[in-house]
């Protein structure tokens, strides 16, 4: 399997196989029923979708709720689809749990940022402002935008004050620190992007 859908506990620190501090960060991953199949007969393509959390039937469309039914799994509120290993063979309500990552030493980690709502460029892209002494008035101010001579417009991509964060962003090559099966934890070495108790997808790193 390819990967596994979670949540963001938070973070921690345990001590490594020398001694060492390590700050990690605790993934709740999984259990994930299978959802659906998909083949390269009836879709194109040969994938799996895993679903994760419960979710009240009456919050689904008739749609969403008949193809839970179909696959026999209580309703979820977040489905996603993963890839298979090669020779891998599952079936509409199964089972997939955090032991997928015994043996992996890397994972990539997709998740929502925080949201930060309106910001000015200092926060957002931490441009350094005006000076803040001998009379400067321009202490939080974006400061010039363009020139007056041609092209004599704004050029597009000039980073200005807007809206900061939600915005899906991946961690790579995270490296995993503990699998604990029996309380479908996962620990990751360093930080993952989004808040605390934030849905992560969780995949077997790709360029390690």
């Amino acid at each position: 399997m390819e990967g596994l859908i979670g949540r963001k506990i938070g973070m921690t620190q345990i001590y490594d196989e020398q001694g060492r501090r390590v700050a990690v960060t605790v993934i709740e991953a999984g259990p994930c029923p299978v959802v659906q199949v998909k083949t390269p007969e009836t879709d194109g393509y040969k994938a799996v979708q895993l679903g994760f959390e419960e979710q009240k039937a009456s919050r689904l469309s008739k749609a969403q709720a008949k193809r839970f039914e179909l696959a026999g799994v209580t309703p979820c509120r977040v489905t996603n689809e993963f890839g298979l290993d090669d020779g891998e063979e599952v079936k509409a309500g199964d089972t997939v749990t955090v032991n997928i990552f015994d043996g992996v030493k890397y994972v990539d980690v997709s998740g929502i940022t925080k949201g930060r709502g309106f910001a000015g460029v200092i926060r957002r892209y931490r441009i350094g402002g005006g000076p803040h002494t001998h009379g400067g008035h321009s202490k939080h101010r974006i400061g010039s935008i363009g020139a007056r001579d041609l092209p004599g417009w704004v050029e597009k991509g000039k980073r200005m004050p807007g809206h900061m964060g939600a915005v899906n962003r991946k961690g790579r090559n995270l490296a995993i620190a503990q699998v604990r099966g029996e309380e479908n934890l996962l620990l990751v070495r360093g930080s993952i992007p989004g808040p605390k108790n934030g849905v992560v997808i969780i995949r077997k790193a790709l360029k390690k």
